[in-house]
């Protein structure tokens, strides 16, 4: 997939955020200006979009200033340069909204990176100041550990399949 730059993004063409509007029916007015974004939601999308279409700008303009600082910036352009979107999954959103003074949003990017797949599970907080959202951190998402619904065969216990032979000799080869 080649990386659209901002301007040339077709605004008739589904937002890369993933909530199936049209990008100038959706993130287009936020990344170019025209209006405010009104949830911490809303800003989660149009910076993922951001970062799909290389508008590093916006991303740096919409951290919160005391987080700024930790903002590494060639390391974002080149992630997005880098890196091919697969998509964008909310999976929660808590606050943020109009009337609201902080708000999370969890989600699931998924990307390819070194023609690799990769998935950022995060939980990212937002907080309103000066009459906008901001970014103000994320935590990473770990995974739960699998844990195992029945024990383990043993390699010389009878196969659970029940053909009758070992568990080493059947299944477990």
């Amino acid at each position: 997939m080649n990386k659209p730059s901002s301007p040339d993004f077709p605004g008739d063409a589904v937002c890369p955020c993933g909530s199936s509007l049209k990008y100038n029916a959706c993130c287009e007015p936020y990344l170019s200006g025209q209006c405010d974004v009104p949830t911490a939601e809303a800003l989660m999308r149009s910076r993922y979009t951001a970062y799909v279409l290389g508008a590093c700008d916006y991303i740096v303009d919409t951290i919160d200033s005391e987080s700024r600082r930790r903002c590494g910036r060639k390391a974002m352009e080149k992630w997005s340069r880098e890196s091919e979107s697969q998509g964008l999954e909310i999976l929660d959103a808590k606050d943020g909204q109009p009337g609201d003074r902080e708000g999370d949003v969890e989600f699931i990017v998924r990307y390819r990176e070194k023609q690799v797949m990769q998935t950022l599970h995060e939980r990212s907080k937002f907080v309103w100041k000066n009459n906008r959202w901001y970014y103000v951190d994320g935590e990473t998402v770990r995974s739960k550990p699998l844990v195992r619904q029945s024990p383990r065969t043993g390699r010389n216990e009878p196969c659970p399949c029940g053909s009758g032979k070992k568990f080493k000799r059947c299944c477990g080869r």
